[in-house]
């Protein structure tokens, strides 16, 4: 099965990944400061029993509680983005529903009951969106929400309430950083109601200058309008990144150097920590999409994101290395994926 960050998208030498949530809460049980064990042990086999009817064919979901997991394991999929941080602090009568792909995870006694997500590669909005909207009408069938005629979706958060729609891109925006620009992005996309993050959401930094732009704003409009002002914005983002790429690329003998230098440790490199890769990997992703670096493809770099992060790397291999070890089977794998 060809996972999601394998495939190619428009707009992938700027825009990493595209992910929808949706947040879903049952009519006939309490929030989760209120909600029993016993409760949350029958919302994890409602949920899993409805989803046993969908119809995704080899794409089938596969059920993990969390509490089956050890801690590499359940930090391996915060690092695939497939779960949040906030979801593992306490593995408690969580479960997590994930398709063979990876594109569609379904967090149960997160901070909602229930958080559909859905991630593809490039910019795919519209697709994410429509995805996640199929299996919110087939939980919607089998369960009931906990939903007001005048409010919308009711969400343990305010922030949520209303859509309960969280939609995000991730950027690469090295040239817009490198320009300093990015201060005045964040001001300005807040006047929109829109917000830019860090790499792995709130509270975390930019690394290797990806950035997380999402909605803010999940009360008074639907979830279209939500999806065609996001797309509209990182539209003009793009716009200017490549603009600014043209300006601070040319002539700059330095930059590219730089570039060709980052490919080059990363071919050849014996250790490699996960900091360093991802600033080196952001200057040949540069490279790539400006046709510096010809012989490698950005959903290579895409796959590695993916595999390359501490407890991932443990957790393939079925070992808990040391962190010497651990940099020295990221950099074998590095070259290996980009021979």
């Amino acid at each position: 099965m060809v996972k999601w960050y394998q495939t190619t998208s428009q707009q992938d030498d700027i825009v990493v990944s595209t992910r929808v949530r949706l947040a879903r809460n049952i009519k006939s049980l309490p929030f989760k400061n209120k909600i029993t064990k016993q409760q949350q042990i029958e919302l994890n086999d409602k949920v899993r029993h409805a989803l046993e009817q969908a119809n995704l064919g080899e794409n089938a979901f596969d059920f993990i509680y969390l509490e089956q997991l050890n801690d590499l394991e359940q930090l391996a999929l915060v690092e695939k983005h497939l779960v949040s941080h906030n979801f593992i602090e306490d593995p408690t009568n969580k479960m997590v529903a994930i398709t063979k792909d990876n594109s569609i995870s379904i967090m149960v006694n997160e901070e909602d009951h229930i958080r559909i997500q859905v991630l593809q590669s490039g910019l795919d909005l519209q697709h994410a969106f429509d995805t996640c909207n199929k299996i919110d009408d087939l939980l919607d069938e089998q369960l009931e929400y906990a939903f007001d005629e005048r409010l919308g979706y009711l969400t343990f958060c305010p922030t949520n309430l209303g859509t309960g729609l969280r939609a995000s891109v991730m950027l690469h925006l090295p040239a817009l950083e490198q320009s300093r620009i990015i201060p005045q992005l964040i001001s300005t996309v807040s006047k929109l109601g829109l917000t830019i993050r860090g790499t792995y959401g709130e509270g975390t930094k930019a690394i290797g200058s990806t950035y997380q732009l999402s909605n803010q704003v999940t009360l008074g409009l639907s979830e279209q309008t939500a999806i065609e002002n996001l797309e509209n914005v990182i539209m003009q983002i793009i716009d200017s990144e490549k603009a600014t790429r043209k300006e601070v690329l040319k002539n700059n003998i330095e930059v590219i150097d730089e570039i060709c230098r980052s490919y080059g440790i990363l071919k050849n490199a014996m250790l490699m920590s996960s900091n360093e890769f991802y600033e080196l990997v952001s200057n040949v992703r540069l490279g790539i999409s400006e046709n510096i670096i010809k012989d490698v493809k950005i959903s290579a770099l895409n796959e590695l994101l993916n595999l390359i992060g501490t407890a991932s790397i443990c957790v393939n291999n079925n070992k808990a290395y040391s962190p010497k070890e651990r940099d020295y089977h990221r950099a074998k794998l590095i070259k290996e994926m980009l021979m």
